[in-house]
């Protein structure tokens, strides 16, 4: 069983473990916005805390970090050389953890300590799930799984306020890859399904896929089908499918939130 954890971008993953799954930590991102003038103390701190209390909540086995845990490319910030390594430590004597590489995560492996297993950037398998982080293509073996998770995109939504300017909010996005895309690349015809997590820091702002995208970040816009994706909000709110909200923005009818469902349902 696969499920959303309710209001936090989270994901919760129970087969032979209890797996807990985040991407886009960001740490030392706070060093990249002082470079550009803007001062905020390390987060560091605060987002272990917070991973720390899921865990002392939900007690799983293990953690999948599903990439970019570190922020700064191409290079590695001084904060970053300090606080990362230890930030890891503090989880691995908590529980075993498993590190896909994003493509922020130069020099990681290098920091990553005792307790932490560095899997391969093109994604890894575990109890039938297939994880990768979703900068590269995913290796091909990961498509025989029955979902993937992905991160990466950081996928939000603009929503509309008749006061003051769009709010954009992160959300969940649940779809199926798209067959053409599937069989082009590598030749097989399958349309898995996959979830794409929201990012664990706040900071990191967010892709508002109802919205144009003018820059392409690696593969995930072509392989999955997004106009049948189903967004979800962090409280489990469902916004409908991504067509039916844009749509709805063009002045089209149809109700496009719904309550009472979540991520999870088929």
């Amino acid at each position: 069983m696969i499920s959303p954890v309710c209001n936090a971008p989270l994901l919760l993953a129970e087969g032979d473990e209890k797996v807990l799954v985040a991407s886009d930590l960001h740490l030392g991102l706070e060093h990249e916005l002082q470079l550009c003038g803007i001062s905020i103390p390390s987060q560091t701190e605060k987002i272990l805390l917070r991973l720390l209390e899921f865990i002392d909540r939900i007690k799983p086995e293990r953690m999948v970090l599903l990439g970019d845990v570190k922020h700064n490319i191409p290079g590695t910030s001084w904060q970053e050389k300090r606080e990362v390594p230890r930030f890891l430590s503090r989880l691995a004597s908590r529980l075993a953890v498993d590190v896909v590489p994003g493509n922020h995560d130069g020099d990681l492996a290098d920091m990553a300590p005792v307790g932490v297993q560095v899997r391969p950037s093109s994604g890894f398998m575990l109890d039938g799930v297939g994880y990768f982080h979703g900068h590269s293509w995913p290796e091909e073996k990961i498509l025989s799984a029955g979902l993937l998770v992905a991160g990466h995109l950081h996928p939000a939504v603009s929503l509309p306020d008749p006061l003051s300017r769009p709010t954009t909010r992160p959300v969940w996005a649940r779809s199926r890859l798209l067959i053409e895309e599937v069989r082009s690349r590598y030749g097989l015809a399958t349309e898995n399904e996959i979830i794409v997590i929201p990012a664990f820091n706040f900071l990191c702002g967010g892709l508002p896929l109802n919205l144009p995208v003018e820059d392409v970040r690696g593969p995930l816009l072509s392989l999955v089908d997004w106009e049948v994706a189903r967004l979800f909000l962090l409280d489990g709110t469902e916004l409908g499918s991504l067509a039916g909200i844009k749509a709805a923005q063009l002045g089209g009818e149809g109700k496009t939130v719904r309550r009472g469902k979540d991520v999870r349902d088929g």
